[in-house]
């Protein structure tokens, strides 16, 4: 008899420690899913931020002055001279605090440290012409400042040169590619095109977790200044084809090679527009040229564009379309103009002695604004 009531009372007081070690966890939960439940606001309201700016039309907007540019100081180390207006002469700076306002969105300010944080460990590769080499030394300076002198680099192989980021083990990459497939020396030194050849461009861009094409003006070059003797597809050769069927044929070799031999899983891909010149009058449309344009009142869109956004479209790969066109033509004010190189005081007098470049950006400048888009798209 006292065996049973011994084991009645034990009983009774293990249900009494787990009601109470029951109550205790169910606080314990409560706290939990209160702390999961303010999270979650956050989250939800990144995400909410996230596709807000997802929906967002970058190209649609207008420049607004912006004391607080530029994002670096013109004495970047890593510009070229072409591009480095202020040490070149150009008497005004204006053109560097422009900042590009979309309609319905912010674009939020570049942060080189955070961009370098997602970017750990990968490889970042623009490929493209001497305006894809433009926005590089833009992204290179908009990140070398954070990085201490001994803990970066700049290595040179073949076609491409990085920029290593050592502590973050990232690397920024630029290949020279203008036409994305192959331009090859010919039988009396003629210069061939060949619209169905791409590997040896496109054995330096794999590997890479990011990559950002563009090409447009070298196929736009005409009658004298015309980038090809000779165009092959195939075994054939032709002296006259329309550049802009050539262009086409051109974007489908490249279209065919992502599709074959990218991983959505593990690579970004990303397509600039072409950048637009202000080369009427013979290049003097952008000298002396001190603000942007408000608006076009009649918009013109390139046909490259056209055939760019008709080539995207066929792919089975997702490729980010980046349109800087409409938003860049309105800066004629960003070129370097006769500033492409030194001009000295005694020079200033003669300015038309001196050829005008309407084509590239100073830096700082327009294609820091490419490269805060890129960080956001990205």
């Amino acid at each position: 008899m006292a065996k049973n009531s011994f084991l009645l009372h034990f009983l009774l007081f293990f249900v009494l420690i787990l009601s109470l070690f029951y109550g205790i966890l169910s606080q314990y939960e409560l706290e939990e899913l209160t702390w999961l439940d303010d999270k979650d606001d956050e989250i939800s309201m990144f995400h909410s931020q996230h596709s807000s700016m997802r929906k967002c039309d970058f190209t649609s907007g207008k420049w607004v002055f912006d004391q607080s540019y530029p994002l670096y100081d013109s004495s970047c180390p890593y510009l070229t001279t072409a591009v480095s207006c202020t040490k070149n002469g150009r008497p005004d700076s204006d053109y560097e605090k422009w900042r590009w306002k979309p309609h319905g969105c912010e674009i939020p300010r570049f942060n080189a440290l955070e961009f370098l944080g997602r970017m750990r460990k990968k490889r970042i590769m623009l490929v493209g012409d001497s305006i894809m080499r433009n926005q590089w030394e833009s992204l290179v300076c908009l990140i070398q400042s954070v990085i201490p002198m001994a803990r970066k680099t700049v290595t040179y192989v073949g076609p491409t040169m990085a920029f290593h980021a050592m502590d973050f083990e990232t690397t920024i990459e630029f290949c020279w590619a203008p036409f994305l497939v192959e331009l090859k020396k010919g039988p009396e030194n003629k210069r061939i095109l060949h619209l169905d050849m791409i590997e040896e461009n496109a054995k330096y861009w794999r590997g890479a977790d990011v990559l950002v094409f563009d090409s447009a003006h070298w196929w736009t070059h005409s009658d004298k200044y015309s980038s090809w003797d000779l165009i092959m597809e195939g075994n054939s050769f032709y002296r006259n084809m329309n550049p802009m069927v050539a262009y086409e044929k051109g974007l489908m070799t490249w279209a065919k090679w992502v599709d074959l031999n990218l991983d959505p899983r593990k690579n970004r891909v990303f397509f600039r527009s072409m950048s637009p010149r202000h080369n009427r009058e013979n290049g003097w449309k952008c000298f002396n040229q001190r603000e942007p344009l408000e608006f076009f009142s009649h918009p013109h869109v390139p046909e490259p564009l056209l055939v760019l956004k008709e080539v995207l479209r066929g792919m089975s790969f997702p490729v980010s379309f980046q349109d800087i066109t409409t938003m860049t033509a309105l800066r004629r004010d960003g070129h370097p103009s006769v500033y492409s190189k030194f001009v000295s005081q005694t020079g200033k007098q003669h300015l038309g002695d001196y050829k005008s470049d309407c084509s590239h950006w100073c830096l700082p400048g327009v294609p820091d604004t490419w490269n805060e888009m890129l960080n956001v798209m990205l």
